[in-house]
């Protein structure tokens, strides 16, 4: 009886390490960032053009040099989320590291003399990689002394900006003044639950594969389309079938089939190639871009828009 109520507790203790670090290895990366909402209500939008349309994004930097209240409240959260045990990034330092690169990116051409056209906000996310943005939204009410705070969080996946969790409510009324305190009291009844929709949605990624959108399209200077025969295949069905084999089991969705452009969604990647290395979406796509060079003498040029939608144009780089 002795012997097997050990056996128990070691088996139970085994279990719980093997679990404890089979949930650390998958939790996702996060990093907190004001909603679009709060930031168009204080003023810290910019405007850029994007081919010709005029676009606003929040200005995270204007926000976070001009307002402490979001320092304290992005600390806070950092704070929580922290010591439930999920990995930050640190919005300011990925902002800092952005603006290295800027003078880099505005040196970068193609060949034929054209610029990187990217949205603020994609060019962040490039240099944060962080997997889920996690938008905060707060207004502080005041009843007579007492004070209360209303929240919104908003868990959104970088890749396809998804909601895949959320949590909002209000603290109850209080006499303090202290932002953090009034969002902690606020926030601490929901985190936990808001946490469990995080760590769901990343076990789903691991499991099934990063949702993806891919793009292939043809040159005007393309000699042929899609429906070209190569070894006894057409174009369309040679990629198709680099789909089938380098997806997870297989998983994607054929929006759109012509004779000059392909369009998959609902495309399942891994989260690592062969040699357990991260793989992105851009990683991904040239695996694709040089199958088609190597085999078929194919030239092509791989362009993204943000980290989750690429787009392959065949013909020329």
């Amino acid at each position: 009886m002795k012997n097997k109520l050990i056996y128990l507790i070691i088996s139970a203790l085994m279990l719980a390490g093997a679990t404890n670090a089979f949930s650390q290895a998958k939790k996702p990366t996060i990093m907190v960032v004001p909603s679009d909402v709060w930031c168009n209500t204080n003023g810290y939008m910019l405007e850029f053009d994007n081919q010709g349309t005029k676009v606003k994004v929040p200005d995270y930097k204007a926000a976070l040099q001009s307002n402490a209240d979001l320092l304290l409240a992005i600390s806070k959260i950092n704070e929580l989320m922290a010591a439930r045990g999920f990995p930050l990034k640190n919005l300011e330092s990925a902002l800092k590291t952005l603006q290295d690169q800027a003078a880099e990116d505005a040196m970068l051409t193609s060949k034929g003399g054209a610029e990187i056209n990217e949205s603020p906000i994609d060019k962040l996310k490039k240099v944060a990689k962080a997997d889920i943005w996690m938008q905060l939204t707060w207004t502080v009410n005041q009843t007579g002394p007492k004070k209360t705070l209303t929240f919104n969080l908003q868990g959104l996946d970088s890749y396809t900006d998804k909601q895949i969790a959320g949590a909002s409510g209000s603290g109850k009324p209080t006499f303090t003044a202290e932002l953090p305190v009034l969002i902690e009291e606020a926030v601490l009844a929901h985190i936990d639950n808001f946490n469990v929709q995080l760590q769901a949605h990343f076990q789903d990624m691991f499991d099934n594969g990063r949702e993806v959108i891919l793009r292939v399209k043809t040159w005007s200077s393309f000699d042929g389309d899609l429906n070209n025969e190569y070894d006894g295949k057409e174009l369309s069905e040679i990629i198709d079938e680099w789909m089938t084999a380098n997806t997870v089991a297989g998983k994607f969705s054929t929006s759109d089939n012509t004779e000059n452009m392909m369009l998959f969604e609902q495309v399942r990647i891994p989260l690592q190639d062969a040699n357990n290395k991260a793989i992105d979406t851009r990683g991904w796509a040239r695996n694709l871009q040089k199958m088609l060079k190597e085999k078929y003498q194919l030239e092509s040029k791989l362009m993204m828009k943000g980290l989750g939608q690429a787009q392959l144009v065949i013909g020329e780089k």
